[in-house]
Order: C-alpha cells, then sequence, then structure tokens
C-alpha cells in the first residue's frame, strides 16, 4: 500500500488503535516490526495514519500483538483501504478540516447522540435558524461562509434520512428552545420542525426543563458517535475554537456517563414536545 499524503481521520483512527494493539501487547515497534516482517519505520507511518495498509494487513498485526476480539479486528479492517470520496470531500477547501470531518464521522456511525444547552444541535436545525446562529460567529463570517457552513450543516442531515435508519437522540436543554435565533417566525419554524423530526422512527428529541439545581453539563455541544464496536467510539466537542475529536477509552467512558446523566435529567419524549409546543406558541 501507498503512503498517504493527507491521512483521514479514519486512517489516524486506524493507526491509533493498532498503536493501542501493540503497545497492550508489549512489543516495541521495532519488535513488531521483526515480527510481521517490515520496516521499523513502516510501523511508525501506519500508527500514525500515513500508510495505507489492506484488512488482510491488519489481520496479520491483529495476530502478531494476540489481539483475540474478532469483532474489533474486523471492525479495523473496515477502515482500511484507500481513500473514498464522499459528499463532505467538496467543502475540503471550504472549511477546516475539523468541521469535514465531523461528517465522514458520522456517515459511518452506528449510533448518534447529542446535547445541547444553548443552540439546536445541527442535525435537527432549519436553514434560517443555522445562518442566524452563524451569523453570531466571533469572529463575524462573510455572507459566502455563513452559506458555505450552513449548506454544510444541511447536508449533514441526510444521515437521519437514510436506509436502514441511524438511531439518534437530541438532549436539548429548554435554554435552547428560548434563544429566539433568526427572530419568531423563524423560531416557531424550528420549533415546529424539531417536534417533526421527534417523530420519525429513529430519532428521539429529550427536553430539560429550567428549574433542576443538578444539570451535569457546561454548556459545550457534545456529540456522542457509535461505531461498530464500543472500541471504536468517538465522541466529539464543539467550541468556539473548532471541533475536538476524543477516542481514549476513559475520555469516552466519561462523556458516556454525563450524557447518560443529562439524559436521566430531561422529560420523556412525549412531555418534550409537549414543552416545545407551549414555547412554539408563545413565541
Amino acid at each position: 500500500m501507498a503512503a498517504a499524503q493527507s491521512p483521514t481521520l479514519r486512517q489516524k483512527r486506524l493507526g491509533a488503535e493498532l498503536r493501542k494493539l501493540r503497545e497492550r501487547s508489549g512489543l516495541s515497534s521495532t519488535a513488531a516490526a521483526a515480527e510481521i516482517g517490515v520496516p521499523q519505520a513502516r510501523i511508525s507511518m501506519i500508527e500514525g495514519g500515513r500508510y495505507r495498509v489492506s484488512a488482510e494487513r491488519v489481520r496479520a498485526m491483529a495476530r502478531v500483538y494476540a489481539c483475540d476480539d474478532s469483532e474489533l479486528v474486523e471492525a479495523l479492517t473496515g477502515l482500511t483501504g484507500g481513500r473514498s470520496r464522499g459528499w463532505w470531500d467538496e467543502y475540503r477547501e471550504l472549511l477546516p478540516a475539523a468541521l469535514v470531518d465531523v461528517a465522514e464521522v458520522e456517515h459511518h456511525a452506528t449510533a448518534l447522540r447529542a446535547a445541547v444547552v444553548v443552540t439546536m444541535p445541527g442535525l435537527v436545525q432549519i436553514l434560517d435558524h443555522t445562518r442566524a446562529a452563524l451569523a453570531q460567529n466571533v469572529p463575524r463570517l462573510l455572507p459566502h461562509e455563513i452559506e458555505h457552513r450552513a449548506s454544510f450543516r444541511i447536508k449533514r442531515q441526510a444521515i437521519l434520512h437514510r436506509s436502514p435508519a441511524v438511531p439518534y437522540t437530541a438532549i436539548i436543554h429548554e435554554a435552547a428552545l428560548r434563544m429566539g435565533f433568526g427572530g419568531p417566525d423563524v423560531t416557531r419554524t424550528q420549533l415546529e420542525f424539531l417536534i417533526e423530526a421527534g417523530q420519525m422512527d429513529n430519532t428521539t428529541i429529550l427536553v430539560v426543563p429550567f428549574g433542576l439545581g443538578d444539570y451535569p453539563a457546561s454548556g459545550q455541544p457534545i456529540s456522542y458517535v457509535s461505531g461498530p464496536v464500543p472500541q471504536l467510539d468517538t465522541v466529539i466537542l464543539d467550541s468556539d475554537h473548532g471541533c475536538t475529536f476524543l477516542d481514549a477509552e476513559a475520555q469516552v467512558s466519561r462523556y458516556r456517563s454525563i450524557l447518560d446523566r443529562m439524559e436521566s435529567c430531561a422529560l420523556t419524549a412525549r412531555k418534550s414536545r409537549d414543552l416545545i409546543r407551549r414555547i412554539a406558541r408563545d413565541a
């Protein structure tokens, strides 16, 4: 296989997971290279996502590393191969790389969960809400930059309508429902869209109401992307500085627990819809 010029997030993840397997086996990169029959530099390039490997090579490396988790090994083989273009690649020259990587990670998800406090989750935003929210960026985005980001965000929503459907749960604080981005008309339309989205078989909308004394969130949007096996789950944190991807076991476990606690604070899906309707009538 050839060296990867600009490794994708999936190639980097494959390399990181192979490094974890090697380190758990107690092998140095030099010893691993000798066992596998490749130069030591090749191991470093693979683990850095800079060298594409075949599915059979991944299986061979797993045998050397004494990994007997067949489900994990097969999931890792799914990360191999040449780079295949997705619709998100059209935006690689227009948007920050980490933002584009979000769409690629979502595309390969087996389930999605998001939690927000101030704005709507990107996968259930209407276009006017998206534009209004993006217009508040600091530093301000130029009009064409807003349009690029807005169209990208709306295209991401196709993940919820594909077959087979991807399960999606959105945990939304009541504050987000009342922010009023774009004015009353946009707010009402956004809330009505949210109600409709929550009625899809694969989508669950849960609202955390005002008045809770104990709420385990700092306000930072959190997305939890389930992989084909739990070891390949990913957490995406969205901040003013951009998107951060977390895949360390301790980090993923921590945010999974945070989302579980947030979900336990939320109203049921039915009560959430009732609250959204009341807020929409008052908007």
